[in-house]
C-alpha cells in the first residue's frame, strides 16, 4: 500500500517547465551519445532539483522520457541496425529480460511503499553507484574477453542475476538502465561496444514498459499536465541531444568523459537529494 503523502511529497511550483525541461534535456542527451548512453540518470536530478518535482514524481516520469528516448533510438537505428552481431548473446539477453522485467515489476511497487524521503536517500546512493561505476569504467579497456564462462547455464543464471538489479534500478530511478547494461553485455559476456549498444535497447525496452505499466497502475500519471509540460518536451530535448551526441561521437575520448560525467553526477546528486527539503515548499 502506497504511503501517504506528506509535505516532502508535494513538488514545488515551478513557472515555465517546458522551456527548462526542453533546453535542459538537450546537453544532457549530446553527452549521453558521446558515451553512448541516454542521459536518463542525468535527468533525474533536473526533475528534482531544476524542475522541482518530488523524488516520488521525478521517478516515473524520467521512465516516461526513457521509453520514448529507447524508441527513438530503434527508429534511428533501423536502417543501419544489424542483428546478426546479437545472436550469439541471445540467451543471455533473454535471461537479463527475464530478470530485470520482475525487478522492474517489484520495483515500482518498493518505490509505492517507501515515504518521499526513503526514496530520495535510495536514488542518492543508486546515482552516486552509477557514478563510481562511469569512472571506473572510463580506466578500463572498452574491448575485453567475457569474464564468465562459456557454458550456456553460467550465461543464463549470470544473465538473471544482474537483470535482477539492472531492472530494480531502472523501477527506482527510471532510468533504462543502459549504464549498467552495456558494461554487463562487455565485461561479462564479451560482446564489442557497439553490439552492446543495440543489446541495451532491446533489453531496456520491455523493462521501461514494465515500469511504465506499474506506475501507471498506482496512478504515476493521473496529473496529465506533467506529460505536456515536462515529459514531452524533454522527450523531445532528448532526441535532438542523442542525434547530436550520435554525430559528434569520437570528438573526445569516451573514457575522458566517462570520468568527468561520473563526477559530475556524483556532486550534483549529493547537492540535490542531500539538501531535497530546502528544494520542497
Amino acid at each position: 500500500m502506497q504511503s501517504p503523502n506528506t509535505a516532502q511529497d508535494v513538488p514545488r511550483t515551478v513557472r515555465n517547465r517546458t522551456p527548462l525541461a526542453f533546453l535542459s534535456a538537450i546537453p544532457i542527451a549530446i553527452l549521453g551519445g558521446l558515451i553512448g548512453l541516454g542521459g536518463a540518470e542525468f535527468r533525474l536530478p533536473v526533475l528534482a532539483g531544476m524542475l522541482g518535482y518530488s523524488a516520488r514524481k521525478a521517478v516515473p516520469l524520467n521512465l516516461a522520457v526513457s521509453l520514448t528516448t529507447i524508441i527513438a533510438s530503434l527508429l534511428i537505428r533501423g536502417r543501419t541496425l544489424s542483428l546478426s552481431p546479437l545472436v550469439p548473446f541471445v540467451p543471455s539477453m533473454l535471461a537479463l529480460i527475464g530478470g530485470a522485467v520482475v525487478a522492474a515489476f517489484f520495483g515500482a511497487s518498493l518505490s509505492g511503499q517507501l515515504s518521499n524521503e526513503q526514496l530520495e536517500r535510495v536514488i542518492l546512493v543508486l546515482l552516486i553507484g552509477i557514478g563510481c561505476a562511469l569512472i571506473v569504467e572510463g580506466f578500463l579497456p572498452q574491448e575485453v574477453p567475457g569474464l564468465l564462462p562459456p557454458a550456456l547455464l553460467w550465461r543464463v543464471v549470470a544473465g538473471v542475476v544482474f537483470g535482477l538489479a539492472i531492472g530494480l534500478v531502472s523501477s527506482l530511478l527510471g532510468v533504462a538502465g543502459g549504464e549498467l547494461i552495456i558494461p554487463t553485455m562487455i565485461f561479462a559476456f564479451g560482446a564489442d561496444i557497439k553490439t552492446a549498444g543495440t543489446a541495451s535497447l532491446f533489453i531496456s525496452l520491455p523493462t521501461v514498459l514494465v515500469g511504465l505499466v506499474r506506475y501507471t497502475s498506482r496512478g504515476a500519471f493521473n496529473e496529465r499536465r506533467d506529460l505536456a509540460e515536462t515529459v514531452a518536451p524533454m522527450s523531445a530535448g532528448s532526441v535532438i541531444g542523442a542525434i547530436i551526441g550520435g554525430l559528434l561521437v569520437g570528438i573526445a575520448p569516451a573514457a575522458v568523459l566517462k570520468i568527468g560525467l561520473g563526477i559530475i553526477l556524483i556532486v550534483s546528486a549529493l547537492r540535490i537529494f542531500q539538501h531535497t527539503r530546502k528544494l520542497q515548499v
